[in-house]
């Protein structure tokens, strides 16, 4: 049994399709479909059930998929390995990230280590806290950017304490405030940003015993500051989203200072691939060179 039919396998899985595998592998639809019913004549058992939505896993390849993911993780960790033993630098870094980290530091961090390690790939799946945590937890990325808490079996980077601030309407009357109570948040329509079932504001709106008037759910930070633009309600957003974006909002301080703390979670430093390391190296570094690094 060779690797490569696990990598068709994984690459069908991770797109949900045999002609977009048979693409990103560089292979024809016959070839992707040839490597599957081999790797399950070998097994002796299906893995994928196919049909004109697309491919499922079966029963029996929802079993094995975490193991043909650590033997791929495996075997590229060994691939780096022996080229950086050689002096050489490839593999692939898969990163798991949320939107204002995406558009805030991403781009800067990977044109930055693209230009020194042009060897080594980055790959981004970008969704909420929970999403993030799943991804950690079952090794479908590296390491991941989070906020605090984390599932406790993880390590944790901290990078980041960023303020967490209210967004009023241009010509909502408490605008002329320095700092808005919770007492007084209780009272407004609220937008609340939809990042997981724990995230940042509906941690601090539960530390301080608050029970909002949800008016909407929301996932995009432009689409809440939007909202609020117009007039849908109040909400509460980190300084590193308002940064550039709070043009058409009035922001103001909470009564009592709260902060999220931003940083990468990852199961093991110590069997972190060296590329995953080369890339943690350069996003410490640039945040420091930016004065955002005050953990």
């Amino acid at each position: 049994m060779t690797i490569s039919k696990y990598e068709v396998f994984y690459s069908v899985v991770e797109l949900g399709s045999l002609t977009k595998a048979a693409e990103s592998l560089n292979l024809t639809q016959s070839g992707v479909s040839h490597s599957i019913a081999s790797l399950e004549a070998e097994l002796g058992f299906s893995l994928l059930t196919r049909d004109r939505a697309g491919v499922t896993l079966t029963s029996n390849g929802e079993l094995i998929l975490k193991y043909v993911r650590e033997t791929l993780q495996c075997n590229d960790r060994l691939r780096q390995k022996v080229a950086e033993i050689k002096g050489l630098e490839i593999g692939t870094v898969r990163v798991g990230t949320f939107t204002s980290v995406s558009s805030q530091w991403l781009p800067s961090m990977i044109k930055e280590f693209k230009s020194q390690h042009p060897g080594i790939e980055i790959k981004l799946a970008e969704g909420d806290y929970d999403d993030i945590n799943q991804w950690i937890l079952n090794g479908t990325v590296d390491f991941g950017f989070v906020s605090l808490p984390v599932t406790q079996s993880f390590e944790f980077i901290p990078l980041k304490k960023d303020k967490m601030l209210c967004i009023l309407p241009n010509e909502h009357p408490l605008k002329h405030q320095d700092q808005i109570s919770f007492a007084q948040i209780k009272e407004e329509e609220f937008i609340m940003p939809k990042w997981g079932n724990t995230g940042d504001v509906r941690r601090i709106l539960l530390e301080n015993n608050l029970q909002p008037k949800i008016k909407y759910e929301v996932v995009e930070d432009q689409a809440i500051i939007a909202m609020v633009q117009n007039g849908l309600g109040i909400s509460i957003l980190p300084e590193m989203v308002l940064l550039h974006n709070a043009h058409h909002v009035h922001i103001v301080n909470l009564e009592k200072p709260a902060y999220r703390t931003i940083g990468i979670a990852l199961n093991s430093m110590k069997n972190t691939s060296p590329a995953a390391r080369k890339f943690l190296s350069c996003i410490r570094s640039w945040l420091d060179r930016q004065g955002l690094l005050d953990c």
